[in-house]
């Protein structure tokens, strides 16, 4: 029977952790980077992505790896926090070298590119590596 203290008999009780695919909880930068991260995985697989240039299967490894870092993120693990920033790096190393540089980058590449640029910025935020270092696990 729980006291206000706890157990009387010294058990403790504990519950077990409930799984998510967002976490309002997190700031914001944290949510807007697992939904990027999701639309990646999603819309990769129905339209295409830069990820494709890796060949079919790596390809499809890396946006089945855009939705297990979100849903990662959003359950506060540090390995989907890593997983995010390490693919969301390569895909926007991946966009400046298919558009052979930066200037490439000015044709129909520009909106996909500053989505892959937005997603990256708001991982490395201050706010995001703070709250990932204190409280992922």
């Amino acid at each position: 029977m729980p006291t206000e203290g706890g157990w009387r008999d010294g058990r403790c009780q504990t519950y077990a952790m409930e799984r998510r695919w967002t976490n309002p909880s997190q700031p914001q930068t944290l949510q807007i980077a697992v939904y990027l991260l999701y639309f990646n995985g999603v819309l990769g697989l129905i339209f295409g992505t830069v990820f494709g240039r890796l060949g079919p299967l790596p390809g499809l490894a890396a946006l089945v790896g855009c939705v297990a870092a979100g849903f990662g993120i959003a359950n506060e693990a540090r390995w989907g926090y890593g997983l995010g920033v390490a693919l969301s790096a390569v895909q926007v190393l991946l966009y400046v070298v298919v558009a052979g540089g930066l200037t490439g980058l000015l044709g129909p590449l520009l909106i996909s590119f500053a989505f892959a640029v937005a997603l990256l910025a708001l991982l490395v935020h201050p706010m995001s590596r703070e709250y990932q270092r204190i409280w992922f696990h």
